[in-house]
């Protein structure tokens, strides 16, 4: 008898927890034509989900138990995108957390930023993901639905082009 109410107490705790997931902003940087700025040949990595309203977003998933969340992240990015972790940049200084909910619960995404070392890698989809686009900021913005995610690019661009 005791499993049924382990199983039922675990259900009602599992209820009210908010749900945490990670994973990273990918951008490239192509080569600039020589009137250009630098940050003009900045584009971002967009999955399309194959499930659900089919949005827009960075390759994410959620936590595993032992998992700590840069793990996730690049765990993530590697199932989702075929991206290995060796092939990416992790760019210090910048990390954000978006929160809404989903589903009537909350949810936390944790978010790094990484840079392609080589912009013509190829991405690989997972079935989870139906399409891929590399995007300048502006259209990023317009494939990403999601209000936080189009202030969180914004943010990622502006933190870019500070650092040149």
């Amino acid at each position: 008898m005791p499993v049924p109410v382990m199983v039922s107490s675990w259900c009602s705790w599992q209820r009210g927890m908010a749900v945490r997931a990670c994973g990273l902003i990918i951008f490239r940087r192509l080569q600039p034509a020589p009137s250009s700025k630098v940050t003009d040949s900045i584009e971002y990595l967009l999955l399309q989900t194959s499930y659900g309203s089919h949005h827009w977003t960075p390759p994410k998933g959620h936590v595993d138990p032992g998992e700590d969340d840069l793990q996730t992240a690049f765990r993530e990015t590697q199932e989702e995108a075929g991206l290995q972790a060796s092939q990416l940049t992790l760019i210090e200084g910048y990390r954000k957390e978006l929160h809404y909910p989903v589903h009537g619960k909350p949810k936390t995404v944790v978010y790094w930023l990484a840079e392609m070392k080589d912009c013509n890698t190829e991405i690989k989809l997972s079935e989870e993901h139906q399409a891929f686009q590399w995007l300048k900021l502006e259209d990023a913005c317009k494939f990403a639905e999601y209000e936080d995610m189009q202030a969180m690019l914004k943010e990622v661009h502006q933190f870019l082009c500070s650092r040149e």
